[in-house]
């Protein structure tokens, strides 16, 4: 596990519900030191932190997109990377879809579709 590996991290489908994912990941990845931003149409705060409602609302680019949120929703999310010029996308599992993945190859997004947490051993 390397927090300094990426200078920032956006997990898009965080959420303030403490049993899904979205919370989760956002939880453990700031526990463990990593830079991390969290995104969710609602906005709002979750752990204390400012929930932005978009990737572009986010000051600087994120160098990491992960998406928690379902897969129709991952393909706007890849969308809005594309405009900003994120080229890294980690899908976590179940929000995956043939359609993102097939728009992050057109775009030049270089995707993962696996757990970042099992696979960085923060879980």
């Amino acid at each position: 596990m390397n927090p300094k590996e990426y200078s920032l991290i956006a997990v898009v489908g965080v959420s303030d519900d403490a049993s899904k994912y979205g919370h989760k990941i956002f939880r453990d990845l700031l526990k463990a030191g990593y830079p991390v931003k969290g995104v969710n149409p609602r906005g709002g705060f979750v752990l204390g932190n400012n929930i932005y409602k978009s990737l572009s609302e986010i000051e600087g680019k994120p160098e990491l997109v992960i998406t928690v949120v379902p897969p129709a929703a991952t393909v706007e999310v890849v969308e809005e990377c594309n405009k900003l010029g994120v080229k890294n996308v980690w899908m976590q599992p179940g929000s995956e879809s043939a359609e993102a993945l097939e728009k992050a190859k057109t775009y030049g997004i270089k995707t993962v579709t696996a757990c970042f947490m099992v696979a960085k051993d923060v879980w």
